[in-house]
C-alpha cells in the first residue's frame, strides 16, 4: 500500500505492564494523529481529510483502536487466531497501539510520517514521555482514567478529518478544546518526564505544530498556490515534500 505510517516503540520489559498501560495510552492516540497528519491527497485529489492514510489502512482487518484487555488477555485473544491458522503471529495485528511482536515494547502506529525531522523527533518524544508519565503514576498506585472506545473513536475521527485545526474533545471537562490549549496542557503534564528524558526541547516543538499546522496544512497551501499560478499542483506538492525532507533542522 502506498501509505507511510510512523511507528514508535517504547521499551517495557514486563509484558503484563504493556497490556496494563494500553487502555490509558489509548486516550492520547487521537492527539498523536492530529499532530502528525500528512496525507490529505490520494491520487492527486484532496480527500478532505488530514490523514487519508488511515482510511486506506482501516480497510484491513485487525486495525483501528485496540480492544481493552486485562492481564494476559491479549495473548489469549490473539492465540485463538494463531491456533486456527488465521494469522501466523501477532505481527499481523495492526492496531493503532499494540505490544510489539518482535521487541519488548509498546508500539504506537497511528501517526502519519512527518516529512520534517524536527516534527518526527517531537512526536517520538511525546510518545516516550506519555509512557513514562503513565509508569510514574503507576509507581504511586495511580492511573489515568480509561474512556470507552466509542468516545476515543470520535476524537480519532476528528483528528483524522481536521488535524490540528478544529480541536479535540476533553471528556473530563466535557468540552471541545483547540489543539493549542491541549498541547499546552500536555506539555505541563509531561514536564517532569520530558526533563528526565532530556526531551524538553523536542516536546516544546509541539506548540509550533499546533499553531502553524501539520504537513497536511502545508501541502494544501502549496497545492492552492500552484493552482492559482497555473502550475502543476501535484508536482508542486511532491517537490515541496522533497524539500522538507531534505531541510536542515
Amino acid at each position: 500500500m502506498l501509505i507511510c505510517g510512523m511507528h514508535v516503540h517504547v521499551g517495557i520489559e514486563d509484558r503484563s505492564l504493556r497490556t496494563d498501560l494500553m487502555p490509558q495510552l489509548c486516550y492520547f492516540l487521537p492527539h498523536l494523529l492530529a499532530l502528525s497528519t500528512s496525507s490529505p491527497f490520494w491520487n492527486g485529489t484532496d480527500t478532505g481529510l488530514g490523514s487519508y492514510r488511515l482510511t486506506v489502512f482501516d480497510n484491513l482487518p485487525r486495525t483501528g483502536l485496540p480492544p481493552i484487555f486485562r492481564s494476559w488477555g491479549v495473548e489469549r485473544a490473539t492465540g485463538v487466531l494463531i491456533d486456527l491458522g488465521v494469522i501466523e503471529d501477532t505481527s499481523k495485528i495492526w492496531w493503532d497501539l499494540r505490544p510489539s511482536h518482535s521487541y519488548p515494547t509498546l508500539e504506537t502506529r497511528i501517526m502519519d510520517v512527518s516529512p520534517r525531522l524536527e516534527d518526527t523527533l517531537a512526536l517520538a518524544a511525546l510518545v516516550q514521555a506519555l509512557v513514562r508519565m503513565l509508569m510514574r503514576l503507576r509507581a504511586r498506585n495511580l492511573r489515568r482514567r480509561e474512556y470507552d472506545r466509542f468516545l476515543i473513536a470520535e476524537n480519532r475521527w476528528r483528528a483524522q478529518r481536521y488535524g490540528v485545526t478544529e480541536g479535540l474533545i476533553d471528556f473530563g471537562e466535557g468540552a471541545i478544546k483547540p489543539m493549542g490549549q491541549l498541547v499546552d496542557e500536555l506539555i505541563g503534564l509531561l514536564s517532569e518526564d520530558a526533563e528526565a528524558l532530556g526531551s524538553t526541547h523536542e516536546i516544546a516543538r509541539l506548540r509550533r505544530i499546533a499553531e502553524t499546522g501539520t504537513s497536511a496544512t502545508r501541502q494544501r497551501r502549496v497545492h492552492a498556490d500552484a493552482a492559482s499560478a497555473g502550475a502543476d499542483p501535484g508536482r508542486a506538492v511532491v517537490e515541496h515534500l522533497i524539500e522538507e525532507f531534505h531541510a536542515d533542522l
